[in-house]
């Protein structure tokens, strides 16, 4: 009779546990493969059917995503003739660059707005748990319960009463308005995450430190957000995520001037609704920051959202 471990898996569930992990992160990164891989397609290979999984690169969408295109007659082209390679692809099109295109600015307006209402949401959520965790506050239950119930509104049912506000107070298609508006959304998800984190740091941290002469600022600076770091960085990945992300507030309240890159970039298909790969650009640039964000945060993403699910 062979021994069996109720603790210690087989090695046959340990391979099959693998393999589904495998599968299923192969079935999660398959659409930003083929996003990815559609930015360097041309226009053709982009809409072929059956779709093209082996195509020849090409920069063709990054430079339509980065550029306006006029088209031009043979005797423009050759009074003009290309000096540098996104020229030429332009060229070979029948078109000539007439200026940049606005993704760059509406790409800052998404770290501007991002990271700005991320960082607000996290020094508020931070201050306001700490006092609803370590202070007796009134309504207590009461208020925290309000607080997560404002992250149950659907945003569509307070657009108009916030558009409305907005442009009497003249924040509408500003960069301080939208982050004050994603600040006051993701403030109730970092409140309730982060309360979950310092109940869980021992009071008696601090009240060593009070009687070692720290004042509580001192003590909540040097003793409680040090032990808080692990908590505080996963829920800036989550207020990151969803202010990047969002759209429906970009559309109704930006017009250009502080205007996300989410909304904008569906306009880059064009009237023809052929250019895919520029779409795709967009996309996979788009990408980038909160993928290495998350990278570089990844360490305490894990324990931040398990910290605490287990009480003595």
């Amino acid at each position: 009779m062979s021994s069996y471990s109720i603790t210690e898996p087989s090695r046959g569930m340990k391979w099959t546990a693998g393999l589904l992990v495998v599968a299923y992160a192969l079935i999660t990164l398959l659409p930003l493969l083929w996003i990815m891989a559609t930015g360097f397609k041309s226009t053709n290979d982009a809409i072929a059917y059956p779709p093209k999984v082996f195509f020849e690169p090409t920069l063709e969408g990054y430079v339509n995503l980065f550029t306006i295109q006029n088209r031009a007659s043979a005797e423009q082209l050759a009074e003009n003739p290309a000096t540098t390679w996104y020229d030429r692809i332009v060229q070979d099109k029948g078109m000539v660059i007439s200026g940049p295109s606005r993704f760059g600015e509406m790409f800052m307006n998404s770290v501007i707005i991002g990271f700005g209402s991320t960082f607000l949401s996290v020094v508020l959520g931070t201050l306001a748990a700490y006092a609803f965790s370590r202070f007796r506050v009134p309504l207590k239950d009461d208020l925290m319960f309000f607080i997560l119930s404002t992250r149950m509104m659907p945003p569509i049912a307070v657009a108009i009463p916030i558009f409305l506000m907005f442009r009497a107070v003249g924040l509408s298609d500003t960069h301080a308005g939208m982050i004050l508006l994603y600040t006051a959304v993701n403030l109730s998800l970092a409140v309730w995450l982060l309360k979950g984190f310092i109940d869980e740091i021992p009071r008696e941290y601090e009240e060593a430190a009070l009687i070692d002469g720290y004042t509580r600022f001192q003590a909540f600076v040097k003793v409680v957000l040090p032990q808080a770091a692990t908590g505080i960085a996963s829920t800036a990945i989550f207020c990151l995520i969803f202010a990047w992300n969002e759209y429906a507030f970009a559309v109704l309240l930006t017009s250009g001037n502080a205007q996300t890159a989410p909304p904008f970039i569906p306009t880059i298909i064009g009237n023809t609704g052929r250019d895919w790969p520029a779409v795709a650009a967009g996309a996979t640039i788009f990408l980038v920051p909160v993928m290495v964000f998350t990278i570089l945060l990844r360490k305490h993403l894990l324990r931040g959202i398990t910290f605490g699910a287990v009480r003595k």
